[in-house]
């Protein structure tokens, strides 16, 4: 399928020269994963899937964009989500915007590195608190998990859990 303007227009090989150091923390991803997921319910059981996702550099390398796909094209979708990354000089940090249509699951966080994690902290559309950790990254690997709470003196309950294998890299 030929690009569209729209995805033209969207996407880029990567971020401009002067924004590539801050870029880093996230540029890694940019490519195709595979992921098996475990979803931790509230009863202690947990229930098992895989998925997709997909990085690429939009907004004239501004930004990263992410779509997270579960299960697996072409079966109907349970979660269909992207993620906007913009990197914010002002706060030496990472705005995180995530939104998923098919669950009406929206979450704002702040993202940072924090040792050789990724962390993002903020707050979903239900109000609760939210911690999202990518963790065990490798040029081709990852562990992501992610946690909620109600408040602040609660203890973070694990949610999702994600391990991510490259399959290949996004051409702009």
């Amino acid at each position: 399928m030929a690009m569209t303007p729209f995805l033209t227009a969207l996407t880029c090989e990567s971020p401009p020269a002067d924004r590539a150091k801050d870029m880093a923390l996230y540029g890694w991803l940019i490519g195709s994963w595979e992921m098996d997921t475990l979803r931790h319910l509230n009863d202690g059981t947990t229930e098992r899937s895989t998925g997709e996702i997909h990085f690429a550099w939009v907004l004239e390398g501004r930004a990263i964009q992410d779509l997270w796909i579960r299960p697996r094209r072409p079966a109907p979708s349970t979660m269909y989500g992207t993620t906007l990354r913009i990197f914010d000089t002002a706060i030496d940090g990472w705005h995180i915007i995530w939104s998923d249509p098919v669950n009406q699951d929206y979450s704002r966080q702040i993202g940072r590195a924090e040792g050789n994690d990724i962390v993002q902290i903020g707050e979903d559309s239900r109000g609760l608190k939210t911690r999202w950790r990518f963790t065990e990254i490798t040029p081709d690997s990852f562990h992501w998990i992610g946690e909620e709470r109600a408040s602040d003196s609660d203890p973070w309950q694990v949610t999702y859990e994600h391990f991510a294998q490259r399959t290949g890299l996004v051409q702009g």
